[in-house]
Order: C-alpha cells, then sequence, then structure tokens
C-alpha cells in the first residue's frame, strides 16, 4: 500500500502516520527506490494503536505496549491508572472552556494553571478533560483569594506544594511498582489472574493513600496554625483554633 491507501484502510490522515512514525510508534516503510510501500502489519500496528487511545492511554504508555515493555498483565492496570470508566456511573468530562464558564474565571488564567501542572485535566481518548471536582477545587481556590489571599502568594505556594506533591507520588509508585507489581509479573499465576489482582491493589491502595494524605496535610496545617497562634495570637484566636481542631478530630 501508498502511504495514501494506509491511511484510508486505517481511518487516519497521512499526517497521523507520519506522526506515528516520527514517534516510534509505526516501523518505517519498506522501499522501491524512492517509493514507500506498507504492508498488513502496518494497518494491524495502526489498528491496535486506535484501540489502545479508545482506552485512554498516553502515547507513551501505547509505545511501551507495542515495543513488549509492558506485558498483556499491565494493560488492564493501564487503563485503571487512565481513569476511565465508560458504564453508566462515569463521570461527565468537559473541555476547558465549560470549566471556565462554571467557574467563572477567564479561560487564559486556567490555561496558565494548566501549563505549569497546577491544574491538571484527565487524558480520556487522547483529550483533556475536567471534572465536578476540578470545579469544586478551583472555586475554593477563588474564596481563599476573595479573602485577602493575593494570587501571587497564591500561586508561589502551589507551586511548591505541587513540586513536593510529586516527590511523595514518586516515591509512592515506586513502592507499588516494587512490591506489588513486579511480584505478580514474576509469579506463575496466568495473565488474566495477574490483571486481576493488580487492578484490585490500585483500587484499594489508590483512595487508602489519597485520604492518608489528606487526613494528614489536614492535621500537619492546624497543628502549624496552632504553633503560629500560640506566637503571635490572643486568647480569642487560640479559642477559637483550639475548637476547630477539636471539631475536625
Amino acid at each position: 500500500m501508498r502511504v495514501e491507501e494506509l491511511a484510508l484502510a486505517a481511518d487516519v490522515s497521512v499526517d497521523t502516520i507520519r506522526y506515528y512514525q516520527k514517534q516510534r510508534l509505526l516501523p518505517p516503510p519498506g522501499r522501491d527506490g524512492r517509493l514507500a510501500f506498507y504492508g498488513d502489519d502496518h494497518l494491524a500496528r495502526l489498528v491496535r494503536i486506535k484501540e489502545l487511545q479508545r482506552r485512554g492511554f498516553t502515547l507513551a504508555v501505547i509505545r511501551r505496549f507495542l515495543a513488549g515493555e509492558l506485558d498483556p498483565a499491565d494493560e488492564p492496570l493501564a487503563a485503571a491508572v487512565a481513569g476511565v470508566d465508560e458504564g453508566e456511573g462515569a463521570e461527565e468530562l468537559f473541555g476547558i472552556a465549560e470549566l471556565a464558564a462554571r467557574v467563572g474565571v477567564p479561560e487564559p488564567m486556567l490555561d496558565s494553571l494548566v501549563r505549569e501542572g497546577l491544574l491538571i485535566p484527565r487524558s480520556v481518548h487522547g483529550e483533556p478533560g475536567f471534572t465536578a471536582a476540578d470545579v469544586a477545587i478551583l472555586s475554593g481556590g477563588l474564596r481563599l483569594l476573595e479573602v485577602g489571599l493575593p494570587l501571587p502568594e497564591l500561586f508561589a505556594l502551589a507551586r511548591h506544594h505541587h513540586a513536593v506533591t510529586r516527590d511523595v507520588a514518586s516515591e509512592a509508585v515506586e513502592l507499588f511498582d516494587t512490591y506489588v507489581r513486579q511480584p505478580l509479573r514474576a509469579s506463575d499465576l496466568p495473565d488474566d489472574e495477574k490483571a486481576e489482582r493488580l487492578v484490585e491493589a490500585f483500587q484499594t491502595l489508590m483512595p487508602a493513600v489519597t485520604a492518608l494524605v489528606a487526613h494528614h496535610f489536614r492535621r500537619i496545617l492546624l497543628q502549624v496554625a496552632q504553633e503560629h497562634l500560640e506566637s503571635v495570637g490572643d486568647q480569642t484566636e487560640l479559642d477559637a483554633a483550639s475548637a476547630d481542631e477539636a471539631w475536625s478530630a
């Protein structure tokens, strides 16, 4: 097949084929002088890429599947990590323009948050999407501005928190990979059972770790606030802080 015929057969554009080749997702064509020819293996590879994209995988993950660096047992785990839920209870996803409208802020401001990694969309079928949780978080950020916290200082704090959180998350993922994923992959269990156990472990640990981190941060925040007030606050402020800490215990 010529590249135009391959594009038609795979229902993709010629530019997409060229891009996949540059990204090392598609092997180079055969050559007859200056003419390039593609075969059924190229078509099968494109079908596989589209299938994996529909499941929400990034091109980097797809490349590892195609290269054999991730085995079949990893595919359901990768789908769980991607957060794709196409069932009846699937969470509503919408674009950044809709997010800006729901929160009531200019879209360019949200674009800047995304660029800096402070607002992280979900990637589903290769497209970024946002959820009601993003609306709630951004609305909470606006309330911080309303009480008088300056935007540049909030951005600086968010960048610092982002960097520290990534470090902690990287350590947590390494622990999961070392003590859960790798032992399961090395086991003699069938691939489908390996995959089932990996997904079950991820779905159990994800909410548990999230709850632990949120709980610990809240307790530390209250503790630091209490210590600060003990050094600079009056008795009324101290009593209010103690009451809030007791209520949140």
